[in-house]
């Protein structure tokens, strides 16, 4: 743990690399963001938000909905980026983010990251409604305090537990075009609790390196790649029949049973590859990962299809 706490310490210190113009800045307080995460996240609510409509939502319900959430989960993500700079500095894949590289410093990414999420609540409380931004909030919440500063660095259910977080967006969405959160709502949250162990089990199990040397107590690092592998094959599993769910609530029509249900059997089946291979192999779990990336804006593109058709 002492290579933490030094990341840590040099991450205060006065950035060593600045940017060189206003562009170079931009672009450091967009990655801060994350944003392809952040696509990912936003194309869950609005998709809740097409299914709840049952056809587009009105140009102020998008414009609404898109802002609001993306400040909220971009200034998530940059409190995730200030709270793990120490081992981001240390993971191959996340030493030439922002705060590593000194481009930017510890007290500006806090800052960011709170201001973002005091302006997400403005946007969805006063131009949605209460619900929209109280969901918003939570969802902001549980990632940057629960998961980043709790789960992520005392326990190898982590990802399981922290999960909760990338899936509320949708009820975001739902809620901002309805005022409530219905079953099928809730459905499509589970979607994404339930695809998120596989999905980034999988890479950690190739980049298992990075998580032993900044010490985080990742599924494979901690139990193994047979545990972790036996454990995303149920996950997936679970996916399958929860994704079966809003058909059973009557939000869309019976075609979505069988394309959603060979969605989730390929992903399945990667899975079940995954854990037939050898643990010193991680073809299958890259090809998983790969497959994970498709899977759940596969799912949602089948939901909001099968809402309107």
């Amino acid at each position: 743990m002492a290579t933490m706490s030094v990341g840590r310490a040099n991450s205060d210190t006065d950035a060593a690399l600045v940017p060189r113009g206003w562009l170079d800045t931009v672009k450091v307080f967009v990655e801060l963001t994350k944003p392809r995460i952040m696509v990912l996240l936003l194309f869950t609510a609005f998709a809740a938000a097409i299914v709840a409509r049952g056809g587009l939502p009105s140009l102020k319900e998008t414009l609404v909905l898109l802002i609001g959430l993306a400040l909220s989960t971009g200034g998530a993500a940059a409190v995730n980026m200030w709270f793990d700079r120490d081992i981001d500095a240390v993971m191959s894949r996340t030493a030439k983010r922002p705060l590593p590289t000194g481009q930017v410093s510890a007290t500006a990414t806090l800052v960011y990251g709170i201001v973002l999420g005091v302006l997400s609540i403005v946007v969805l409380a006063v131009f949605a409604n209460p619900l929209s931004a109280l969901l918003s909030t939570a969802g902001y919440i549980y990632y940057a305090v629960i998961y980043t500063m709790w789960l992520k660095r005392s326990t190898p259910q982590n990802i399981v537990i922290g999960g909760g977080a990338g899936a509320f967006p949708p009820l975001v969405g739902w809620a901002v075009v309805t005022g409530n959160v219905s079953l099928t709502a809730w459905a499509m949250f589970a979607i994404v609790f339930f695809w998120t162990p596989p999905h980034f089990w999988a890479l950690a199990l190739y980049k298992n390196a990075d998580y032993v040397r900044a010490g985080i107590p990742m599924m494979p690092a901690v139990r193994g790649p047979r545990t972790t592998k036996r454990q995303c094959v149920g996950y997936a599993i679970l996916l399958l029949a929860v994704s079966l769910v809003p058909y059973f609530t009557g939000s869309v029509h019976f075609w979505y049973v069988p394309t959603a249900s060979f969605v989730g059997l390929v992903f399945l089946a990667a899975n079940v590859c995954m854990w037939r291979e050898a643990d010193d192999s991680t073809v299958w779990a890259k090809r998983t990962f790969l497959w994970s990336l498709l899977d759940l804006p596969a799912l949602f593109t089948l939901l909001v299809v099968a809402s309107v058709i």
